[in-house]
């Protein structure tokens, strides 16, 4: 006989677990599938064990720079397996964390692999074959996406990296070719640039981290270089082969001259595939769009009565935070509550490189091409004290405003930390706030935060610090 609930999630990502929780704190009876560990891709093998990463390689960059700020370390080095092992026990911790939350919140756990087998309907199939038939009046599909492979050349794992491979290497690549310059492609080049290895970025658009401002682009390649990195932008891998001892590659660049350079690891950063193969979803005839994402409305319902989908398995943008709050959202919305919906324009994005960068909203370029007459704003990290106090004084921050409503439009940030600050922005948008209102905002000295204040003063010509 199976087992009743009032909603199933399938999937326990930053999504799915957090749908789960909202669900059960609304009175549902609710049930999760996790064919995996509990926190998904983000908190095991994305989002949260490659900022411990990151951690060592800032910390190992200060290291070899403590003679900036009147310090002596010597015979500084770097343990890639040291390393990687304390990103794994932060991903163990966390697992163990969301464990925790299910039980506190009484939610049922299935592990095992999870296939829609009709409207209301699911079976998980456990690793030891066991197969346990779910019903529901409601199921949340969240199982997120995994990594694209490059045509004709599968990860292997060895000399063929995704980003889940990239975290747990064998050895330190001592010289790495990156694939795709967005968020996941930079931070990994970051990484082992810091750590060491020598490091070539190619990327096919004319810019990379391309759904960035331009000017926020052209500062960080800019930085990049100057750290010793290989940017090459508009530029495309013409042949590839993977041995057992490295990568050979062709590279063509935008001039259209073409390049064959040995490597001894690639990681291939070039987007994602949505999981939606083999758990029911075609023969359901679930709408999905050209690209095989779900198509659902402003409160993730499925053109299927009584399914709904978050996460990375629907519409961009593809952020850990996105799916969370979509699961709020739908679950609000099953327990029979009238949710907001979410307004893309509203969601920050960070990458966690060095320097760091984050934005929300329209690029100005997009709020051009809108048909936005605007006001905008700079404001250089050089002008602010604290950051120049902290040696981080490379960076600025940008503001894009309607110039006939003061509505701000957009942000763009890039230097220490900016990921914190950019939330400050976001609360901004989200309560529709103007210039005026930012204008008269106090905020705190000395902070770094400051250029978030000058900026916004840069936009209308009333800048202080420079």
């Amino acid at each position: 006989m199976a087992e009743s609930y009032d909603l199933i999630v399938l999937g326990s990502g930053p999504g799915g677990y957090v749908a789960a929780i909202r669900a059960s704190q609304l009175g549902l009876k609710t049930a999760i599938v996790e064919r995996e560990l509990l926190g998904g891709i983000c908190l095991n093998w994305g989002c949260i064990p490659t900022k411990a990463l990151l951690r060592s390689a800032e910390i190992f960059h200060y290291m070899q720079h403590a003679k900036d700020y009147g310090l002596a370390a010597e015979k500084i080095s770097a343990d890639i397996d040291a390393v990687v092992k304390r990103s794994r026990g932060v991903a163990k911790q966390l697992n163990q964390g969301v464990t925790h939350l299910m039980k506190k919140n009484k939610i049922a756990v299935h592990m095992g692999t999870g296939v829609l087998t009709g409207k209301g309907a699911l079976t998980v199939t456990a690793a030891d074959g066991k197969k346990t038939e779910l019903t529901a009046k409601n199921i949340i599909v969240a199982t997120g996406a995994r990594a694209r492979d490059l045509p004709g050349l599968p990860a292997d794992g060895k000399r063929v990296w995704t980003y889940r491979h990239a975290m747990t290497p064998p050895e330190l690549p001592g010289k790495l070719l990156v694939i795709g310059s967005g968020a996941i492609g930079i931070e990994f080049a970051s990484f082992y640039n810091d750590m060491g290895s020598e490091v070539t970025v190619v990327e096919m658009m004319d810019r990379i981290v391309p759904v960035e401002d331009a000017d926020i682009s052209a500062h960080l390649e800019k930085a990049l270089k100057k750290q010793g990195m290989s940017i090459l932008t508009s530029a495309k891998i013409d042949k590839i082969a993977a041995t057992d001892t490295g990568v050979t590659a062709t590279i063509v660049d935008k001039a259209g001259k073409a390049t064959t350079s040995a490597f001894s690891h690639v990681i291939v950063a070039i987007g994602i595939v949505p999981n939606t193969a083999d758990i029911g979803l075609k023969e359901l005839g679930v709408a999905m769009d050209d690209r095989g994402f779900l198509k659902t409305d402003g409160a993730c319902k499925t053109n299927v009565e009584g399914l709904w989908a978050i996460g990375d398995i629907t519409a961009p943008p593809w952020l850990a935070h996105k799916a969370s709050h979509e699961g709020v959202i739908a679950a609000e919305a099953i327990a029979g509550g009238h949710p907001h919906a979410m307004d893309p324009r509203n969601i920050p994005g960070c990458t966690y490189c060095h320097p760091q960068i984050a934005s929300v909203g329209l690029t100005e370029a997009k709020a051009r091409e809108a048909g936005y007459e605007l006001k905008v704003g700079t404001f250089p990290f050089i002008g602010n004290g604290k950051a120049i106090a902290l040696g981080e004084a490379d960076g600025f921050v940008k503001t894009v405003f309607d110039a006939k409503t003061g509505e701000l439009l957009g942000a763009h940030m890039i230097g220490a930390e900016v990921t914190e600050l950019i939330q400050g922005y976001t609360v901004g948008k989200t309560l529709e706030t103007t210039e005026a209102e930012l204008m008269e905002t106090v905020f705190p000295h000395p902070t770094i935060s400051e250029t978030m204040h000058e900026a916004v003063l840069a936009a209308y010509g009333r800048a202080l610090h420079i």
